[in-house]
């Protein structure tokens, strides 16, 4: 199949591609769209030849990923294969809540395995007839990706199941892994093939293909991706034990929007980024996000709906009347207690028999008059463990009716064969209480299908016997540990592992009052009914379109490399710092300031060694004697080791602890920007910060002349926010009145003097510089964090000022790609050095042609 996204260009341009079929309309939109591109083909960024114009095509695309097609594939007796909509798959249920003109592409597998002779023809007709794109895997790299690391890895961690033996889960294997790795390269082939990346958005489901986000924004940095994990995902402590923690972690991140169906899914994900990548989340007018290397990446929480249409279509249907009817007629004069559960080890299944039992025990009168059926769906997965539940099942179900059950009376019905969905149904509606009682479970619709159908219909009313009129009536016991749970607010929570507390449940559901069953179940109607797969897909489809609002006008870098890739992506103005560009303009201008900091621009931050090195002291001493220049180091480390560090540079300015203190050169007296009569709000400010170090382990207090700071670098990354939270509310509270400013960095939260700020040193500069008719014509503000901000955007504030010369070559540079309000960026410290030696080279030669320069002149005299 010919490639939407062009990335065989060079083949079109020698004939050898093949030509756009008709099935292939949207290629010739795509060559047009290109062809107006204003601008040269070299400005282009590396995304293929996506533009920043926007697209001539006003329909909007939609690709689907999941680990299978939502379809169904049957082989027919000559051979041939027929292929039919899934009516039961999420991803074909989602449709209904997606616009109608937006066109929908599907991407997965086939859950039949196709001959690779035959694998072109299937794929050209499901291409054509249902716009699906089948990835092919071959069926023992399937297994070790599927039945190996989705299956013996994630899926058992993500249910709190760790690996502490080799029965438990199976221990964590590299080549599972690589397979796991090279199924989602696949799979992002595939959507290459057919993606379109100016207008196509591309949602990702579940933890199959939880890294093939960064295999699609390494090819287009500026792909519209959103992710939804259907599975719990665990506590940090539960997650950190998986080997690549980090890879899956920063895939993810390579979405714009993730979605959990609950709170706390989403909670644990935002705890392992804070924990594993330092990465702290905002919450801003109900929407939370993650700032990752200047993109946001959002957080979406809805739990996923049924589709009501369909379920109400089988309530419709005779066959569920007639069977309905039978189970009236089997169960009559009982009450039925209904759980639907996969057989698997987290369904609980044989916890919810062992309650049933205790609730016989306990309650002789209801022997011969409860029923618990139990309807057991297939395992998904395959092994020892799925063997040891469908024994222990049996036995314990055995066992209940051999104590409990008497002629024409069986009190656990177990149901292991494969039903029809409109018998489920009918179950539904015959049960006076559903139980779902899983140990762990990511969503669990089973009792929204229960709701829906115990509201019925007038036919099926008819054929119970029931009043129309009559307000339906139904209860739940779920499990606390499975996702619905939070949504179904007139259930009755429980814990599973609590075998006394779930047969009490059941007794309650049993025993309670009409009035209060059908009062929960009006609630939960209410719910189910208005908040279904089409009101989860709409909501997830608009929060998409909000977050990668942005895209167009941002420029993107992509860095690092496999799995650890990430896109940076920068306001357009922000570039790369030329240093023959400053040279240049340092060379020209006569009059110039220059303004840099110290921790992590002269030098890195975690170095050993934090004084400065000969090499830095060289190069600022070079600088300094340039009389063109006034150079000052900006730092927030106190006077006494700024003094001794720079001790030989004399000619050089320095301002400590964020600009309170301040002198132009090492003969001149400290001075203060701000004027503080008295820092008696210490006493204050200090008992309080000596409170939370004591309580809080691995953090400290740092005392400046101008203030205090409360370091929790080495506490606990969540435990030590909350307590930063917590000091900061507190310390604003008892200093509310006093002149001071209570602010929160990274990792500190810090007391000082109202308006003491890096900008303030930038400001004084060059007024004074103005006052001594010295208005410069250059500029040039070097930093590395949020502290120097200030200075950046005192600098650009100057620009439309009298304080600069109206020619004035200003560069506001940061270090590193990040977002900032400086323009221009470096890399890293090296490359800081190498242009300031550039600048001091500059000032070394022009000094040497004066001495030259006056030599010449005595010989002449």
């Amino acid at each position: 199949m010919m490639s939407r996204s062009y990335t065989n260009l060079f083949e079109l341009a020698s004939g050898e591609a093949p030509l756009p079929s008709s099935g292939f309309g949207r290629a010739a939109k795509k060559l047009s769209r290109v062809a107006t591109v204003p601008g040269v083909l070299s400005e282009l960024d590396d995304e293929g030849f996506s533009s920043d114009a926007p697209s001539s095509v006003s329909q909007e695309h939609m690709i689907i990923v999941g680990n299978q097609l939502p379809l169904r594939v049957n082989k027919r007796p000559d051979g041939s294969w027929n292929f039919s909509w899934d009516e039961d798959s999420l991803l074909l249920q989602l449709r209904d809540g997606l616009k109608e003109d937006v066109e929908i592409m599907y991407v997965g597998c086939l859950k039949e395995e196709i001959d690779p002779k035959d694998q072109d023809d299937v794929a050209q007709h499901l291409l054509e007839n249902f716009k699906c794109v089948p990835a092919f895997i071959p069926p023992e790299l399937f297994s070790k990706f599927y039945h190996g690391f989705c299956k013996q890895h994630l899926w058992p961690l993500f249910h709190y199941m760790l690996p502490l033996s080799p029965d438990l889960g199976g221990r964590f294997d590299r080549s599972l892994w690589q397979a796991y790795v090279s199924v989602n390269k696949i799979f992002a082939d595939k959507v290459m093939e057919v993606i379109s990346p100016d207008d196509d958005f591309v949602w990702v489901h579940d933890y199959h293909l939880m890294v093939l986000p960064t295999f699609l924004r390494k090819r287009f940095n500026r792909v519209k991706l959103g992710f939804f994990l259907h599975s719990p995902f665990p506590s940090s402590e539960i997650y950190r034990t998986l080997p690549v923690r980090d890879e899956l972690l920063r895939a993810l991140l390579n979405s714009d929007l993730i979605g959990f169906h609950t709170f706390d899914y989403a909670r644990h994900f935002l705890s392992c980024c804070s924990r594993m990548l330092g990465l702290s989340y905002q919450s801003k007018r109900g929407y939370i996000g993650l700032e990752y290397y200047g993109r946001t990446v959002s957080i979406k929480i809805l739990p996923v709906g049924i589709h009501l249409k369909q379920l109400r279509n089988v309530l419709d249907l005779p066959e569920t009347e007639s069977k309905v009817a039978e189970l009236r007629d089997q169960f009559h004069g009982r009450t039925v207690l209904l759980g639907v559960d996969d057989m698997d080890i987290f369904k609980g299944i044989s916890l919810k028999l062992l309650a049933f039992e205790n609730l016989l025990t306990q309650h002789p009168e209801k022997r011969g008059k409860v029923v618990l059926v139990q309807i057991a769906n297939p395992a998904r997965g395959r092994g020892r463990d799925v063997l040891e539940v469908q024994s222990e099942t049996h036995t314990t179900r055995e066992r209940i009716n051999k104590k409990f059950g008497r002629p024409g009376y069986k009190p656990v019905i177990l149901i292991d064969n494969p039903l029809q969905f409109y018998e489920r149904i009918a179950y539904y509606v015959i049960s006076e209480c559903c139980l779902v009682t899983a140990v762990r479970d990511g969503m669990n619709l089973i009792p929204y299908e229960y709701v829906i159908c115990r509201q019925g219909n007038d036919k099926l009313d008819e054929t119970l016997g029931a009043n129309p009129s009559t307000p339906k009536k139904s209860m739940l016991v779920v499990s606390e540990f499975i996702g619905c749970s939070p949504s179904l607010s007139g259930a009755i929570r429980v814990n599973p592992w609590n075998i006394d507390a779930v047969a009490e449940a059941m007794d309650s559901a049993l025993v309670s009052a009409d009035a209060e069953k059908q009062m929960r179940h009006e609630k939960h109607y209410r719910y189910v009914s208005t908040h279904d797969v089409a009101y989860w897909a709409r909501s997830f489809w608009q929060d998409l379109e909000r977050s990668c609002r942005d895209h167009v006008r941002r420029r993107c870098w992509g860095i690092g490399f496999g799995l650890g890739f990430r896109v940076v992506a920068l306001d357009p103005n922000f570039r790369k710092l030329s240093i023959e560009h400053i040279v240049s303009a340092y060379k020209r201008t006569k009059k110039r300031a220059i303004l840099l900091d110290y921790d992590g621009t002269m030098t890195l931050q975690s170095s050993i060694s934090t004084g400065p090195s000969s090499e830095v002291i060289e190069i600022v001493n070079s600088l300094c004697q340039d009389p063109k220049n006034v150079v000052f180091i900006v730092s927030g480390k106190d006077r006494v080791t700024l003094t001794e560090w720079f001790s030989s540079c004399e000619k050089l300015g320095v301002a400590a602890e964020h600009g309170y203190f301040f002198r132009e050169d090492k003969d001149a007296e400290w001075e203060t920007c701000v004027v503080v009569p008295d820092f008696y709000w210490k006493q204050i400010a200090e008992p309080v910060m000596k409170l939370y170090t004591e309580t809080t382990d691995g953090s400290t207090i740092e005392t400046k002349e101008s203030g205090l700071v409360w370091n929790y670098q080495y506490a606990d990354p969540d435990f030590g926010s909350c307590q930063a939270k917590e000091l900061l509310d507190h310390l604003e509270s008892v200093l509310a009145n006093e002149p001071v400013t209570v602010k929160s960095g990274q990792n500190i939260v810090e007391v000082k003097p109202q308006g003491v700020n890096k900008g303030l040193v930038a400001d004084r500069l060059l007024t004074t510089m103005k006052n001594r008719e010295m208005v410069p014509d250059f500029v040039l503000c070097i930093g590395d964090d949020r502290s120097d901000e200030d200075m950046f955007e005192a600098i650009t504030r100057a620009i439309a000022a009298p304080s600069l010369s109206p020619v004035a070559e200003v560069f506001a540079c940061t270090v590193g790609r990040k977002p900032s309000k400086a323009r221009y960026f470096l890399e890293d410290t090296t490359e800081i050095l190498r242009m300031l030696q550039g600048l001091a080279s500059v000032s070394e030669q022009h000094s040497l042609n004066n001495v030259t320069k006056g030599i010449q002149k005595v010989v002449i005299e």
